[in-house]
């Protein structure tokens, strides 16, 4: 039993289980800008939200393990990566891939228990997050393809949430997938040489690292006007303004802090600033639908 906790400690370190934060706010602010509109009004919302929280984490999870089996043999000839779990062997991957299994059960348990609508989609969404792992084999558009996996997430909780998808909600799955596609263009910079030695896609392979780092520029640029859609589109307040300006000070920092001829603050960017991101936006968006919400309730 010690040796599984152990394996199963080793598996969630591999996959940086800390940082489900990533999308886990989105997802979040999903599922209340739908209680927001249902009049908030909605029976059982605190279960509702503890299942959407445990499909979320479960669905990352299952394909970030998925990621590191798939890429064992790629990371273990990248000096960057050649030290994680599977590549020396610390991890079996035997046991990566019953964790897989079992983060997928996880998943399709929480995707029953939020209705048949989303019990149906659940296969359609494994789908498409376990995609990603094969597509820089054969696009320099896997980063959008990474951000798309993730932009899902707060459109799946409105679902969860109304039993329907309203378009509107797509604002934000756009806005999460080019703002997960600019910083995901900013980490694959440090594997600029070897995705051009393995053949592998990117899109600092495709235009070089300072043009990817121009390119991050504009999707972030794509993230901030699919936000400011969202607060038209559900006409939100002020403070939702005041949460996108945060995130915007927060992207200046991050690209400020990566240049063309020196990639040492990477690690920052990615890990450091985007959490503040995530989480800083759903406290702005949340407390602006719960100030909505003492509106609507006098």
């Amino acid at each position: 039993m010690q040796r599984f906790w152990r394996r199963l400690r080793l598996t969630l370190e591999m996959i940086k289980f800390e940082h489900s934060v990533f999308a886990l706010p989105f997802a979040l602010t999903g599922a209340l800008l739908a209680w927001r509109e249902s009049g908030f009004q909605m029976a059982g919302l605190g279960f509702r939200l503890l299942w959407i929280v445990i499909a979320m984490v479960a669905a990352r999870s299952a394909a970030m393990t998925f990621n590191r089996i798939l890429d064992a043999d790629i990371d273990r000839r990248n000096r960057r990566t050649a030290n994680r779990h599977l590549p020396t062997g610390l991890l079996s991957p035997r046991f990566a891939w019953g964790f897989t299994f079992a983060a997928m059960a996880l998943f399709l348990w929480a995707a029953r228990e939020l209705g048949p609508l989303c019990f149906a989609l659940a296969p359609v969404a494994l789908a498409i997050i376990f995609f990603y792992s094969f597509s820089k084999r054969f696009t320099m558009f896997a980063h959008l393809i990474l951000g798309f996996s993730l932009g899902i997430a707060p459109a799946a909780a409105w679902i969860a949430m109304r039993g329907t998808l309203d378009p509107k909600i797509l604002w934000l799955t756009a806005a999460v997938m080019f703002w997960t596609a600019g910083f995901d263009v900013i980490y694959a910079c440090q594997d600029f040489e070897f995705d051009c030695a393995e053949g592998l896609c990117s899109i600092p392979r495709t235009f070089g690292i300072r043009g990817a780092l121009l390119i991050a520029r504009l999707l972030h640029l794509a993230m901030i006007a699919c936000l400011l859609m969202l607060i038209y589109s559900f006409h939100l307040g002020m403070l939702s303004l005041a949460g996108v300006l945060a995130v915007i000070l927060l992207l200046v920092y991050e690209h400020g802090l990566v240049k063309p001829d020196d990639l040492s603050r990477v690690n920052a960017a990615f890990f450091t600033v985007n959490g503040y991101v995530s989480v800083l936006f759903f406290v702005f968006w949340a407390a602006d639908i719960f100030l909505h919400r003492t509106y609507f309730l006098k």
